[in-house]
């Protein structure tokens, strides 16, 4: 049968930039057009149309289309200080629909599950199939021996895909300061993964994040140049180690935050690529970026709670049409206390829901092609580069945690947010704008975290501490919270 395409627009004059700003006059009263155009955080201008003209050579597809999988990881994070609970839960978001969890370890239990040895950790992995569920770790200092430790309850699945994800670098930059050198970190680090990158051949090693500089309250730019020279100083050390570089850049993923502002979060994900692709070529490597995207933990609002799960959508939202490879939305309840039941099945199905109903895994790169986001992706890629090179003329990241380039470029960032948002510039749905006067609790966990608590080895190394100024996390709604209480 021929196919016939009917003219629609046959009938209607050409639209034109020129047809386009007489409506929008009207509308302004006068005012310039250029009132319109509003910035990101680093201060790159988002007009308010753009044109062919206008737009970048488009990026490469940000993945395959997928046939008979998934389009990307349904990720879930673990931390509940128990460790029969963790297990349980873990089990739970598993049986439910994700594919895969990151453990997060603290042997007091304040900041996550007390595991402090193989067996605990062995406790509160019970019953997974590593082989067909990822798992990963967020252990901080003590990531060489959670390493060991995952190793150790793994060591009859050498195909595991094992997420080791060690980072001394973003633990230094979050606490301030190192037990020991951050150079012998790196060092026993790298030995780690050299060691085990053999015995678990599909295992990434390394985690580069820029997460720390966006949970400071630092921007896009910054984000993406803390986590582009964390991921060379990550192949620096693993070919010192022994590995080749080709092989290096296999063994290490990226990590970066989504919030609500979806079209920047997307576009901050496919910069990503291209600065990963830049870096890698010329090292010699030719492995594509491994993205996994968390929700951002700074802007979910402990007020109206319930408000969180917009913004938690949004994030899942750019975070699928980024092209993450995985993706870890948090719970709308998290700026409170740990997740029930339902609120750890909300997050879930909102992953499912977008991927499986909104159906935004089933093409290779939904934003490839928008003259708006091949702008900004060219343009953060751009501005995220420039971050990178002058970490690296500090002498590289830990060098410039040292002297205090990192903190004073994303302090300055916070600085400016935190005004817009008090002058009533940036509003937050449910704190200062359309706040809930009829707000009713919202049930939580609320474990003994000292219940649980127990004796982890000690991360320190020989040698003196390094230290820096400190990236401490923030809340974007926590000042007006606490003005209402």
């Amino acid at each position: 049968m021929a196919e016939t395409i009917i003219p629609l627009a046959d009938d209607f004059a050409p639209a034109t930039r020129e047809t386009w700003l007489k409506l929008v006059d009207k509308t302004l009263k006068g005012a310039d057009v250029s009132t319109l155009t509003r910035r990101t955080d680093d201060g790159l201008p988002i007009q308010p149309l753009y044109q062919a003209g206008d737009a970048a050579a488009p990026a490469k597809p940000i993945r395959a289309p997928h046939e008979g999988e998934r389009a990307w990881d349904v990720r879930v994070l673990v931390a509940h200080p128990d460790p029969a609970r963790a297990n349980a839960e873990a089990l739970s978001d598993l049986e439910g629909g994700a594919a895969s969890a990151v453990f997060r370890i603290d042997p007091t239990g304040r900041n996550g599950v007390a595991v402090g040895s193989a067996d605990t950790l062995a406790r509160a992995l019970d019953g997974v199939v590593v082989e067909l569920a990822s798992i990963g770790l967020d252990a901080g200092f003590l990531g060489v021996q959670a390493a060991d430790w995952l190793s150790a309850f793994a060591k009859s699945s050498p195909g595991a895909r094992l997420e080791f994800n060690l980072d001394p670098l973003s633990a230094l930059a979050a606490a301030g300061s190192s037990p020991g050198p951050i150079e012998a970190h790196l060092i026993a680090a790298a030995n780690a993964g050299a060691r085990l990158a053999d015995p678990y051949s599909k295992a990434r090693l390394f985690q580069a994040s820029g997460r720390v500089v966006h949970e400071a309250g630092g921007g896009e730019a910054l984000e993406l140049g803390f986590a582009a020279a964390s991921a060379l100083a990550y192949a620096k050390a693993l070919v010192r180690a022994g590995l080749s570089m080709a092989d290096a850049f296999t063994r290490i993923g990226l990590s970066l935050s989504i919030d609500g502002d979806y079209f920047v979060s997307t576009a901050k994900l496919r910069a990503a690529r291209a600065i990963w692709s830049r870096i890698a070529g010329a090292c010699g490597a030719t492995a594509p970026a491994w993205i996994e995207a968390r929700s951002s933990h700074r802007m979910i609002a402990r007020k109206d709670p319930w408000t969180n799960m917009l913004r938690l959508t949004e994030a899942g939202f750019a975070g699928a049409v980024g092209g993450a490879d995985a993706v870890v939305l948090g719970n709308f309840t998290d700026a409170i206390g740990l997740p029930t039941a339902f609120a750890r099945r909300q997050s879930r199905n909102t992953q499912l829901v977008l991927m499986e109903e909104a159906g935004l895994g089933r093409v290779a790169d939904p934003a490839g092609g928008a003259w708006f986001l091949e702008t900004l992706t060219d343009e953060l890629a751009r501005a995220g580069w420039s971050s990178f090179q002058a970490i690296e003329s500090e002498g590289g990241l830990a060098a410039a945690l040292a002297s205090g380039h990192v903190a004073r470029v994303a302090h300055a960032v916070r600085d400016a947010r935190q005004a817009d948002i008090r002058d009533g510039k940036v509003k937050i749905v449910g704190v200062t704008a359309f706040p809930n006067p009829a707000e009713g609790p919202v049930a939580i966990e609320t474990p003994d975290a000292a219940a649980f608590a127990t004796q982890g080895p000690s991360p320190t190394l020989p040698g003196p501490d390094s230290a820096c100024t400190p990236l401490s996390p923030i809340r974007l709604a926590a000042p007006f919270e606490e003005a209402a209480q």
